[in-house]
């Protein structure tokens, strides 16, 4: 079994903590990694804060060169990284090849804003006093980053802190998922290949209670998170004075309008709400349904749900494996149990297995229950009716989230009145919340974070504007 070194300072560093990363479905060891301790963690912040200047003074098209070499390499790797993907963090095997796909888009994505990333000269003759001076507004790498990635994109989700990291001009130290580090260590050695400079990205598995100089280091001067709603604001109550982008949780909903194509949206709702076995931020939770089609939407939904497989991630017809550990799966048992407690009816799923959940839908579930106000995680969506357009919407503001919400209508005045009303980060005309493509600005509000990823707006998250002012031809 291998022994995966940590990257830092652009060496392969081995140490004797060594982790046994084990498969969510079959709970055996599918590989072994090293975690960093006080030294390395000391090792990798002095030289990314070194690796900072020299990737400060890389020229755009050399920082966009390694990123592009890195994409080549995730080309070459992809069913080597899908099947890390599934195996170390239980995504059916072909959403891994679906993740694997979107990081090498990622990479390209970064290299070629790194090309195109500009300023802007402003004319300051807007009063007497700005005279014929003009300004030049350029922005410029903050510096060392903490990027800290979770479990269920280990690939795509690093490559969101990694690669605007570096198009910018930073240097970054990743800490990846205890859970997945595995695929964020692959992905680290492609970057060696691709010749990042020593310190430029350094890949750090370590345990939460050695991290806490990765975010306090006074030259640590911003710190990107995707996570838990309670690890995220914690992080920011440490990382006093640093830049912070908070991707967090959420509970989002799909809004099912009587003009939309019913068959269409039952298909993109099976995909959004157990993809993955639930376990994504914007999968859909809560699925609001206008009276008028709230029971044929049941009567043909819920035999969609029951037939999807569950099985081993490696299998080609997998659709559904396990949750990510025992304990999380009985965070959910629990919670559904509370619902059902309450009043809340079980259509189909339910119990569990070990870290197996089969998938679930609930209806009349109350508002305070767990399953419904918090963030789910699961294979579970909790269907609901409503009355008028404006009630759906009002719900899903009184949530405590605020991530994206999708809205299966073809009527544009109702799709703007969501826009408009909607307090969320993001809203999916005719299509489910969990839709992402990794160019438009993304992320939430309220207790969903805040700052955007997206790889130029993530570039903007992790750089300072910079104003030249120019004296007047003489």
């Amino acid at each position: 079994m291998d022994n995966k070194a940590l990257l830092i300072g652009g060496e392969l560093v081995f140490t004797d903590d060594v982790m046994s990363v084990e498969s969510p479905w079959t709970r055996e060891p599918v590989g072994e990694c090293c975690r960093a301790g006080p030294a390395e963690v000391q090792k990798a912040l002095d030289t990314a804060y070194a690796g900072a200047q020299t990737m400060r003074q890389l020229r755009s098209y050399q920082r966009a060169d390694i990123l592009h070499r890195v994409a080549d390499g995730l080309v070459e790797r992809r069913e080597d990284f899908a099947r890390m993907i599934a195996m170390e963090g239980g995504k059916p095997i072909l959403e891994a090849r679906a993740e694997a796909v979107r990081a090498e888009s990622t990479f390209r994505l970064a290299a070629e804003t790194a090309r195109s990333w500009g300023g802007e000269l402003l004319p300051l003759d807007i009063t007497a006093a700005g005279g014929d001076r003009v300004a030049l507004v350029r922005r410029f790498p903050v510096g060392l980053v903490t990027g800290i990635s979770p479990f269920n994109f280990p690939l795509n989700l690093v490559a969101h802190k990694i690669a605007p990291a570096v198009a910018a001009g930073c240097s970054i130290n990743l800490k990846p998922a205890s859970a997945t580090p595995l695929t964020a260590l692959m992905l680290g050695e492609l970057l060696l290949e691709a010749g990042i400079p020593p310190g430029g990205c350094n890949v750090v598995p370590v345990s939460s209670s050695l991290a806490g100089p990765l975010l306090e280091d006074p030259r640590v001067k911003a710190v990107t998170f995707t996570g838990s709603v309670a690890v995220g604001w914690e992080l920011m109550r440490r990382a006093v004075g640093k830049r912070v982008c908070l991707e967090l949780g959420g509970n989002a909903a799909a809004i099912v309008e009587p003009d939309c194509d019913l068959e269409h949206a039952l298909n993109r709702i099976l995909v959004g709400g157990y993809a993955h076995t639930g376990q994504i931020c914007i999968s859909v939770q809560h699925v609001l349904v206008h009276r008028e089609l709230f029971d044929e939407f049941l009567t043909r939904f819920v035999p969609m749900v029951e037939g999807l497989k569950m099985g081993d991630p490696l299998d080609e017809e997998t659709r559904v494996a396990a949750i990510i550990d025992e304990e999380e799966a009985r965070r959910v048992e629990e919670w559904v149990d509370e619902a059902v407690a309450a009043g809340g009816r079980l259509l189909c799923g339910g119990g569990r297995d070990g870290n197996r959940i089969p998938p679930a839908v609930l209806v009349e579930v109350p508002d305070h229950c767990r399953i419904s106000c918090e963030e789910a995680f699961a294979p579970v969506t909790l269907v609901a009716p409503y009355d008028r357009f404006e009630q759906a919407l009002e719900r899903i503001n009184s949530w405590k989230f605020g991530l994206q919400t999708g809205v299966f209508t073809h009527d544009v005045g109702r799709a703007m009145m969501a826009y408009n009303r909607l307090d969320v980060g993001g809203v999916i005309i005719d299509d489910i919340p969990t839709f992402r493509v990794d160019n438009y600005p993304y992320g939430g509000v309220k207790q969903s974070g805040f700052g955007r990823e997206g790889i130029r707006y993530a570039m903007e998250e992790l750089s300072e504007l910079k104003t030249l002012v120019l004296p007047a031809p003489r």
